[in-house]
């Protein structure tokens, strides 16, 4: 007998999901760091109002994130861990773009209605506002992704790095903190290129190169050791896709190494992994032409374009991470 447990599931995820969003909107685990506080306190010190407030208390409480005593929250072990945004390990960085995201997922039937893009997203065509506000959205977890793959990366022997649109180029930030004596440049379209310089000014990166250029057309100016694509690839159509990685290759030296990272991919069944599959659905109200490329279409475009010693593996938050080696 068929029974509705899979839906039932599929249907139950959703709010607790959406109560973490609203904690990581409002600060509550930052807030609370190690300490303990009551609706009260910690509604006055967010400004909201506590008897409402302590809805949302006692949702996150339900499923572990806080803890409840006698009227007092705290942080449950992973949200102190993952959610207060004063730890290294912080992973809470990217509710911004989250909220983005998933509002971008509730238009998928009317994409595929009009057959365009719902929540259509142009960086080419992106205002200065709209580009600001966009980068600053990527910024926390572009830091967050500079420290994991700063711990896949023997950085040693990198004297030189491109982040590749990159955004605000604070993966770079990330990805220096041990090594700031590595010289760090940003490539990236000129509307996002203009507002770049002053978040990375914020971040203690104001000696990090802007470089204003399209990845899909040409190399960068420069040559490097290592080369960064975060989430780029899977937004652009193949000729493009291909394109990026070709030009990509010729801004390294000889040797050098190319890190192509994104939730953007799937395995060549296309069935997993689930992060790539369902932001594919995503992509269709986001992108004209992006989707989560196969795993044999990257490494086709990377042994294209003269890589060696391909492989991919799987960041703790789900991230695809290509790496190949140029021939030379």
């Amino acid at each position: 007998m068929v029974d509705s447990d899979r839906i039932d599931r599929l249907i139950a995820a959703v709010p607790p999901a959406l109560a973490l969003q609203a904690g990581l909107d409002l600060g509550i685990f930052t807030r609370l760091g190690g300490d303990a506080a009551t609706a009260d306190s910690l509604g006055a010190a967010l400004k909201v109002e506590p008897d409402r407030l302590s809805r949302l208390l006692y949702a996150l409480a339900s499923i572990g994130l806080l803890e409840v005593k006698d009227g007092q929250f705290r942080n449950g072990a992973e949200a102190s861990a993952f959610l207060d945004a004063s730890k290294p390990t912080y992973r809470g960085g990217d509710h911004a773009l989250l909220r983005e995201l998933w509002g971008a997922d509730l238009l998928t039937a009317e994409s595929l209605r009009q057959n365009r893009p719902a929540a259509l997203h142009d960086f080419s065509e992106a205002g200065p506002e709209a580009a600001a506000a966009f980068s600053r959205m990527l910024a926390p977890g572009g830091v967050i992704f500079g420290r994991h793959l700063a711990r896949e990366i023997d950085l040693s022997a990198i004297g030189s790095v491109i982040d590749i649109g990159g955004g605000p180029g604070t993966i770079l930030v990330g990805l220096r903190e041990q090594r700031p004596q590595i010289a760090a440049t940003l490539m990236e379209l000129p509307t996002v290129a203009a507002v770049a310089p002053a978040i990375l000014a914020e971040y203690g990166a104001d000696d990090v190169v802007v470089e204003e250029g399209d990845i899909t057309v040409a190399p960068s100016i420069g040559r490097h050791d290592l080369a960064i694509l975060k989430a780029v690839v899977q937004v652009l159509p193949p000729d493009q896709a291909r394109s990026s990685i070709l030009n990509a290759a010729r801004c390294l030296t000889p040797g050098g190494e190319i890190a192509i990272a994104g939730w953007g991919v799937v395995d060549d069944d296309r069935l997993g992994p689930s992060e790539g599959v369902f932001l594919n659905l995503t992509f269709l109200n986001l992108y004209r032409h992006g989707e989560s490329y196969t795993e044999g279409q990257y490494r086709a475009w990377m042994t294209e374009a003269g890589f060696r010693d391909i492989f991919r593996s799987r960041l703790t938050d789900g991230t695809a991470l290509f790496r190949g080696r140029l021939t030379g």
